[in-house]
């Protein structure tokens, strides 16, 4: 990592903290409703990333096992059932959408065994799912008789953060290793990587401060 990109890495830390730090702020206001499991989410992948950042060695962490199978599926699966459960009011949808993650890793441990820092199969499997989730939001939203107050609405600040981040990235993570053959188009994407990452967990922020409590 060059020392560019140890610079903007340390931005998507300091945005998960901040979103964290939102979303303890105001816990209280959420705390009766759904939108406290959104708080819970943040501190708890914040915490995630501060374990790997700070006690990698001490806590003898293995992060490649720690990111692929807590981690990425936690966030996942998080997102599955805010969009599904949540928002879209698809409870089936849910279940059967992170059914169908999970199987990605039994076909993974089957067909591609080999360890690497992202387990790609699974990653993009995940994300085409997420990806089906936001254009049912993003479809929802534009039909929804109270668009013109979309600055209000939680899951707007929630879909846009997921769409630069999860959505864009994709292209990223899935030819990630032949993009090391174009090692300057590389460079661009992971700093757009860590940035849109920053922003995202802003957005996630965001939620709390300019969405409707009630949403």
């Amino acid at each position: 990592m060059t020392e560019i990109q140890k610079i903007f890495a340390s931005f998507m830390y300091v945005g998960e903290g901040i979103a964290a730090l939102v979303s303890l702020i105001y816990y209280n206001r959420v705390k009766k409703q759904h939108w406290k499991y959104l708080a819970i989410y943040l501190v708890l992948i914040f915490l995630c990333e501060s374990a790997v950042k700070w006690g990698e060695k001490p806590l003898k962490i293995d992060r490649i096992y720690f990111y692929n199978y807590f981690v990425i599926p936690l966030q996942f699966i998080f997102f599955y059932w805010l969009y599904a459960k949540k928002s879209l009011k698809k409870v089936k949808l849910f279940y059967i959408m992170t059914g169908a993650y999970l199987l990605t890793y039994l076909l993974k441990a089957l067909f591609f065994p080999e360890k690497k820092v992202i387990f790609s199969f699974n990653y993009n499997i995940g994300c085409l799912f997420l990806m089906a989730f936001v254009i049912m939001e993003y479809y929802k939203q534009v039909n929804s008789s109270d668009i013109l107050n979309f600055s209000k609405n939680k899951m707007f600040y929630i879909n846009l953060g997921i769409t630069l981040f999860y959505i864009a990235n994709q292209p990223f993570m899935a030819f990630n290793s032949l993009l090391w053959k174009y090692i300057e188009i590389w460079d661009i994407y992971f700093i757009y990587f860590q940035v849109s990452g920053a922003v995202m967990y802003i957005l996630f922020a965001s939620s709390f401060i300019w969405g409707k409590q009630s949403s």
